[in-house]
Parts: C-alpha cells; sequence; structure tokens
C-alpha cells in the first residue's frame, strides 16, 4: 500500500504541474482564439505585484466572449441574461461565472464566461463592466438580469448598471424559504403570487398568504416584488421567465470539467459552444412554420382557449373581451396592450388578444396576420440569424504564436485542505425534489429544451411545475395528511 501511494503521488505531482504549466501557455492561447475567432475578446487580470522587474505575475482572472456568439447574442433581439457562478474543482482555485441568455426558441444561449479566483464583489464587477464592453451597454442599460440572490452580485449590478431589471431566481427564494417553512402551502403562495400578472391579483393573493401565515407574507414582503413577481415585471426582455435554469443548465453541461487546468476547461467550454451550434442548426432545419417550435405551441395552445372568449368593438381602437367566472379584460390593438399584461410580458398574443383578432376577422374589409401581432424574436429567421455564427477551431498548441509579453504567468497559492475532494455539487432540497420526479416519470418528461423543468400551461405560458403537491383529506378537509392517515386534526395542525 505503500508503494500504492507513492506512485499516485508522482501522479498527482506530474498532473499538478500541467496545472502550472497551461497557466505559463495562457497567454498564446489568447492569441490563437483572438486569430481564428475575429472579434473576440479575451482578458487576463493578474495580481499587483510590488516589484515590477520581478519575471512572473500571479494569474488573478481571466473574461472570454468568442466574437461569434457575440454578433449571434445581439441578433437574439432579446435583452435578457442571467448569471451564475460554479465552483473549480481542481487543485488550484478559482470559480467560473458565466452569463447566458435565451434565444428564438426559449433554449439557451451561453454568450460569456471567465475564470476569476472567487466570487466576490470586485470579480463581478470586472466580469460584468467586460460584459458591458462587449454589448456597448453603459450605466442607462436597459437590459434584463436575473439570477440567485448573492449580495455580492446585486451590488455589482446596482453600482455598474442601475437601470436594469434585476430580478431573482424565484427558485432560490423559495429555497430560503424552507429554512423556516417547510411545508408545500408555503411553496404553492409563493408560486401563485409570483405568477400573477396584474398588480390587483398579486395584492389579493399575496392577502390570501397573509391570512394563512402573517410571519411568512412579512419575511416575503421584505424582499421588493419587482425583483420576483410579474405583476411588476417591466416586459422589456420579451420573456416573463421567473428562474435562472440557463444557467444551472450551462452548469450542468460543464461539471466534468471543472476539475481541469485553466486551458483544459476553456477549451472544453469552446468546443461544446461549436457543437451546440451545429445541433441547433439542424433543428432550425427541420422546422417549416414561421415561428420556432416555442412559439407555435404557446399560440395554438391559447387558440384553443381564445373561441371560449367574447369580444366586442367599442367604436375606435379598443374591444372588451368576455370570458367565463368573470374574467373580463380590455384589449387596446393600436399600443397592442392587453390589462391581463400577458400579452406585455412576453409579446405573444394572450387569449384576449386572439378573441380580438378573431372579431377583427369578420370584417371583410380587413385583412389580418396573425403573425404581425408575435414579437419578430420568436420568427424562424430571427433564431437561424443567432445561430449563423460558427465558432471555428483552433491549431495544436506548437502552432500557437508565440506572445511577446516577458513576464510568466504563475498560479495563485492554493492550501490543499485535508481529506478526500468532493466532487459533486451540494444540490438544494428544490434541485433533489425535481430529479427524483424525473425519475418516476421516465420517458414521458419532454426533453424538448435543454435543462428545463419546465411545462407549458392551459394559457401556453412556460412555467415551472410545483412537485409534491400537498393532499387533502377527505374526511376533515385539512392538507397535509390523507383518509387513511387522519385522525380528525385541527384546521390550524398543517403548519405544525
Amino acid at each position: 500500500m505503500d508503494k500504492v501511494f507513492r506512485a499516485k503521488d508522482k501522479a498527482r505531482k506530474h498532473i499538478t504541474r500541467d496545472y502550472t504549466k497551461q497557466y505559463e501557455l495562457l497567454r498564446e492561447n489568447v492569441l490563437e482564439l483572438q486569430a481564428t475567432n475575429p472579434d473576440t475578446t479575451m482578458k487576463i487580470n493578474v495580481c499587483s505585484e510590488p516589484n515590477p522587474g520581478s519575471p512572473t505575475r500571479q494569474f488573478r482572472r481571466i473574461y472570454v466572449c468568442l466574437g461569434p456568439l457575440k454578433k449571434g447574442f445581439k441578433e437574439c433581439l432579446r435583452d435578457l441574461l442571467g448569471f451564475d457562478g460554479a465552483f473549480m474543482k481542481g487543485p488550484l482555485p478559482g470559480q467560473v461565472l458565466s452569463a447566458v441568455g435565451l434565444d428564438s426558441n426559449n433554449g439557451i444561449y451561453p454568450l460569456a464566461y471567465g475564470i476569476v479566483e472567487s466570487e466576490n464583489t470586485e470579480s463581478w464587477k470586472w466580469f460584468l463592466d467586460n460584459l458591458g464592453d462587449d454589448l456597448d451597454h453603459g450605466r442607462n442599460s436597459n437590459f434584463t438580469f436575473i439570477s440567485d440572490r448573492k449580495k455580492v452580485l446585486h451590488t455589482a449590478v446596482e453600482q455598474l448598471f442601475p437601470n436594469v431589471e434585476h430580478r431573482y431566481c424565484i427558485r432560490h427564494i423559495h429555497d430560503n424559504m424552507t429554512k423556516r417553512w417547510r411545508q408545500t402551502e408555503y411553496r404553492d403562495h409563493l408560486w401563485m403570487c409570483a405568477s400573477a400578472t396584474t398588480i390587483p391579483e398579486f395584492e389579493h393573493l399575496m392577502k390570501e398568504f397573509r391570512q394563512y401565515d402573517k410571519e411568512a407574507c412579512e419575511w416575503l414582503k421584505q424582499i421588493p416584488p419587482k425583483h420576483w413577481a410579474r405583476s411588476h415585471f417591466l416586459g422589456r426582455a420579451a420573456s416573463d421567465v421567473l428562474i435562472s435554469n440557463m444557467c444551472e443548465v450551462f452548469n450542468g453541461k460543464i461539471e466534468k470539467v471543472r476539475d481541469k487546468p485553466v486551458i483544459g476547461c476553456s477549451e472544453y467550454i469552446r468546443e461544446y459552444l461549436m457543437k451546440r451550434i451545429c445541433n441547433v442548426m439542424k433543428e432550425i432545419k427541420k422546422d417549416k412554420g414561421p415561428l420556432a417550435p416555442t412559439a407555435t405551441d404557446i399560440l395554438a395552445a391559447r387558440k384553443i382557449v381564445a373561441s371560449q372568449y367574447i369580444s366586442r368593438w367599442n367604436g375606435a381602437d379598443k374591444y372588451p373581451v368576455t370570458g367565463a367566472l368573470h374574467d373580463q379584460h380590455v384589449v387596446d390593438v393600436r399600443n397592442k396592450t392587453c390589462t391581463c399584461r400577458k400579452w406585455e410580458l412576453i409579446r405573444i398574443p394572450c387569449r384576449h388578444v386572439l378573441a380580438t383578432l378573431n372579431e377583427m376577422s369578420k370584417d371583410p374589409e380587413v385583412e389580418l396576420d396573425i403573425y404581425k401581432w408575435v414579437h419578430k424574436v420568436y420568427f424562424i429567421e430571427t433564431w437561424k440569424k443567432a445561430y449563423s455564427f460558427k465558432v471555428e477551431p483552433i491549431k495544436g498548441r506548437s502552432m500557437w504564436p508565440k506572445s511577446e509579453c516577458p513576464t510568466k504567468l504563475i498560479p495563485l497559492p492554493h492550501r490543499t485542505q485535508v481529506g478526500r475532494p468532493k466532487k459533486k455539487r451540494r444540490q438544494s432540497e428544490g434541485e433533489r425534489l425535481s430529479k427524483n420526479q424525473k425519475a418516476s416519470q421516465g420517458d414521458g418528461v419532454n426533453a424538448t429544451q435543454e435543462g428545463g423543468s419546465q411545462k407549458p400551461t392551459n394559457d401556453g405560458v412556460q412555467k415551472l411545475s410545483r412537485k409534491h403537491i400537498s393532499v387533502t383529506c377527505s374526511k376533515c378537509k385539512n392538507k397535509g395528511h390523507n383518509s387513511k392517515t387522519c385522525k380528525r386534526q385541527g384546521g390550524n395542525q398543517s403548519k405544525k
């Protein structure tokens, strides 16, 4: 056994030397990528050195935004980005920061990534500052960001982009809530409040939540609703997404390489992005409709429901639309708004707008094209333009251009922790429940989108499915147990 441990120690030292060697070749890798992929932005940040004559510089951060992805993201026409960070698992410290958007089919579109020393306010500000330069956005940017509730990221966004709409992932809010309130009823109230699209509906649901548990409702009120409730979203991003699932999908794709050296990790991400563009292009060639598949499904689902609504013309540009259960809204065809706000949030006609278009089509002098009322972000042509820019391959190390920088990069010092290093990421309770449900459903889960645990509702809008909804007892009518385990509990026992 002693000989085995000595051999293993030699192998580990050999691998560690390669980790250090790749930092020395990092500048050559940057020159090669910029030569083969024009308009690529790669920036290396080093630690300050008190001795200017030192032949070495300690690596601190690297930022990568490939030119083809930068051009393709601008063609997506959707000003939405999700941010997240993931730990490096190798012998050297670091974290991978990523910026991921959504394409016309609501699939992920990775834009930029970086490897930093740790996830803090300074590293996020450096990453966001470089990203703002690439997208030509300054302090007056009208982008929409979505992330978890990390204070360091919120501070960086607030200082650099004070005018952006910063959404918080509702799943992370629920994870914070489960530290004190674990019952499924709390999750149901949270999701209903977050999914409401109008302020009166939001206030009514918050009032119901307050009646259920005043303390939990007051805790939720401390988070401004503009960060997590659809009723307070501005609708600039043509998306009503509530979760940062796009970042989770990207982190899942690069999970296997976060223990590799810096160049190995970066090259794996580049090759994954190159392959992904090819795979999406194959899917685009199969679709013949004017809209992307996701938008087509949403529109088809809303058409079915719209047949149950009655629309009337007021003689100008407005149409009152009436449905069942006092569902009445007003559609303004000139300003392209509906009082339910679903049209404004995702820019796809809601059931009330479709009922109005059916009424307008009865006029023989009016020629209506339903696709003119859909935002062009959802069209096949937009989808195709976003993936028309290809990531170019690079040559081997021996053919990379030589850097003229006189100093040599070395990694940051790292103290190896005692014990066996952990490989798997610690999952939240919501992620474990999601995986358990997927395993129970088997092949019945829709896997057309990458890493989505979302399903269309009757209205066609994508939202996160609620797992393990609490049962209601048929005897005492209380939630949390069934009739077999009923012991005639009181009405307030479900909270306890």
